[in-house]
């Protein structure tokens, strides 16, 4: 009998095709990419030059608050040093003083040791904890008076030795803490610089050009401020004579009775020649230094930064000015900006950080910040903080 046959179709063969598997992969491909972007962070578009001026001229002014600190840093660690110097003097002389004291009483056991008489004396001398046995009555009762008083000499001296033992050892510790704040002072001012530098490396010529202009748009604008501080100041300089020529007429037209009106050269500030005379010595310093070059934490001669060039000046004249600008600033006498003198010193800033002398019309002669030298310039070239005469 023959098959029957089947009415059941074959079954057709589903085949994948390379094309098929090149979409899901390259749906797969834009499914992460666009995962990836909706997630990964912007890029900040880049700074304009008005931006890049501003944090450059921050970081300058951050770095001379470092200068201060790293300049008050070495003052404390040259003060502690030679404290630490005179305390370690003061301790060998306190162990002189023990030696020769010790020697005395060696020689007291000795000449009791000679007599056949060997005393408590001796073996006090010879014990290991000697200060205990001092406690003991029977050994002072049986001292002389001339051996008890080398004795509590002795005593004396031991407690005077610890104690500058201490003294130094504990001195010893804040130089060490001294020198540590100078070296994270001189990383700090040089990281600072070191970030100005670099955005200032990054920018084009183009941008390089505009910044040069910005920055003789800003001087043009301290020196017309500054011109017109002048110009105020010569006004009230003028009325302030014409009150002494007025006073002195009045005064020589009466019967001659009364006493000379004071036509001396006070300025009305609270200054007078001796202190002109002084002032033009300090001026005459920092003219002398223009062109020097700024360095951080530089005295002179051959460099200064800002309150190394003050404070120099100002010795010129024989006056000493403490070393950083928050110590200068307390060194003398405020005077608001309208009254200024030639040898005042100008400070900057709200953290005090910057110092300039006061050269008159509105001008100053300062070490401005890295990569500048000494110079005239605007008193209004940065923000004014304050103003001080220093004698």
């Amino acid at each position: 009998m023959p098959a029957l046959a089947s009415h059941r179709k074959p079954r057709a063969r589903v085949r994948t095709t390379p094309a098929v598997g090149f979409t899901t992969a390259a749906l797969a491909s834009v499914t992460l990419l666009s995962t990836q972007n909706a997630t990964a962070a912007p890029v900040e578009p880049k700074p304009g030059i008005e931006e890049v001026r501003e944090k450059v001229d921050d970081l300058y002014r951050q770095a001379g608050t470092a200068t201060q600190e790293y300049n008050r840093a070495k003052t404390d660690t040259a003060e502690q040093r030679a404290e630490v110097d005179a305390l370690l003097e003061a301790a060998a002389v306190r162990a002189d003083k023990l030696n020769e004291t010790r020697r005395e009483l060696g020689r007291y056991a000795a000449a009791q040791y000679r007599s056949g008489t060997l005393s408590p004396t001796a073996t006090f001398l010879l014990a290991d904890d000697p200060q205990s046995f001092f406690d003991q009555e029977r050994l002072m009762a049986r001292m002389t008076s001339q051996q008890q008083k080398a004795v509590e000499d002795f005593r004396a001296q031991q407690r005077e030795a610890a104690a500058k033992r201490v003294e130094a050892t504990k001195s010893l510790q804040e130089l060490t803490e001294a020198q540590a704040g100078l070296r994270a002072g001189k990383q700090q001012v040089r990281e600072k610089l070191s970030e100005a530098r670099a955005l200032l490396s990054e920018l084009t010529a183009e941008e390089k050009a505009r910044l040069a202009e910005l920055e003789r748009e800003k001087k043009a604008e301290a020196e017309r401020k500054a011109e017109e501080l002048a110009r105020r100041q010569a006004a009230a300089e003028a009325e302030r004579a014409a009150r002494q020529e007025a006073a002195k007429e009045e005064a020589g037209s009466g019967t001659g009775g009364g006493t000379e009106p004071d036509t001396g050269s006070d300025t009305g500030s609270g200054a007078g020649s001796g202190y002109a005379a002084k002032a033009g010595k300090a001026l005459a310093f920092a003219a002398a230094q223009i062109g020097k070059p700024y360095v951080w934490g530089a005295t002179g001669p051959s460099s200064y930064d800002c309150s190394g060039l003050t404070q120099a000046a100002w010795k010129a004249a024989g006056v000493d000015l403490p070393r950083t600008t928050w110590d200068q600033v307390e060194a003398g006498t405020r005077v608001a900006t309208e009254d200024l003198l030639p040898g005042d010193l100008v400070f900057f800033y709200d953290d005090i950080s910057h110092v300039g002398v006061y050269k008159g019309d509105g001008m100053m002669i300062h070490a401005p910040k890295p990569g500048a030298n000494v110079r005239e310039e605007s008193i209004y070239s940065m923000p004014v903080h304050g103003s001080v005469r220093p004698a």
